[in-house]
């Protein structure tokens, strides 16, 4: 923790000259920016393994023709393809989770009052009127909605709901286009209530924003905002 802290106080003092009072804020979308190139060839694979995912349709098929009746089989028999050549139909989770780790370290760096043997001077730290360390509750309790505080965060849940209703769209095109050619392949189970959960799954990133420390809903915004762009490349 004390370590990523000294991280994030020099990177904010290499910003200080452009960014001034916002330089630590600064300093977390570049490190966030950073965390996403290192995970970047790990998105790559996925997209590689969605084509793959892709090619398999027509054996998928002829696997659901075969075994029609016979849903354990099917099944059974889908898992067994994707396993022999090597595809998992849930690989694309794995850049997700590889991020988490930032997110926490950043939530707790803002959380504590210390930091080392010493107080957290982070926590001085703003974005535009909004410190770095509040939460959406202490804007509203200083100023409300439209005080200089709430502005911050009407800006960024602006930036996640352009971004989640472009990942929605996209999502749900996406989704209905592999029913309508592959018509079943999502009978893995649990694979189908993922589907119908992901359209909406970007939208839960506005409460994530909400209630935890600005420092961590800034990663989210960011990495929520790399991952639509990035995605919107993959996956033309």
């Amino acid at each position: 923790m004390s370590a990523f802290g000294t991280l994030v106080e020099q990177v904010a003092d290499l910003l200080q000259p452009l960014f001034h009072a916002s330089a630590a804020a600064a300093a977390i979308v570049l490190i966030t920016v950073l965390v996403r190139l290192l995970v970047h060839p790990l998105s790559r694979a996925s997209a590689r393994g969605q084509r793959a995912r892709t090619a398999l349709r027509p054996r998928v098929a002829e696997l659901r023709e075969k075994h029609g009746g016979n849903p354990e089989k099917y099944q059974k028999a889908l898992l067994e393809l994707h396993a022999r050549e090597k595809v998992s139909p849930l690989a694309g989770c794995l850049p997700g989770l590889l991020q988490i780790p930032a997110f926490v370290l950043l939530y707790h760096l803002f959380s504590g009052t210390t930091l080392g043997d010493g107080p957290d001077g982070l926590l001085n730290h703003r974005l535009f009127s909004a410190p770095l360390g509040h939460r959406y509750a202490d804007a509203l309790g200083d100023g409300g909605v439209f005080g200089a505080q709430g502005l911050v965060y009407l800006g960024l849940f602006a930036v996640v709901a352009l971004v989640a209703t472009f990942n929605y769209r996209r999502t749900k095109r996406t989704a209905a286009a592999a029913a309508s050619e592959a018509g079943g392949e999502q009978q893995i189970p649990g694979l189908g209530a993922v589907g119908a959960f992901m359209p909406f799954l970007s939208y839960f990133t506005l409460l994530t924003v909400a209630f935890v420390p600005l420092a961590a809903a800034l990663y989210v915004v960011t990495s929520t905002t790399w991952s639509a762009a990035e995605r919107a490349v993959l996956y033309p």
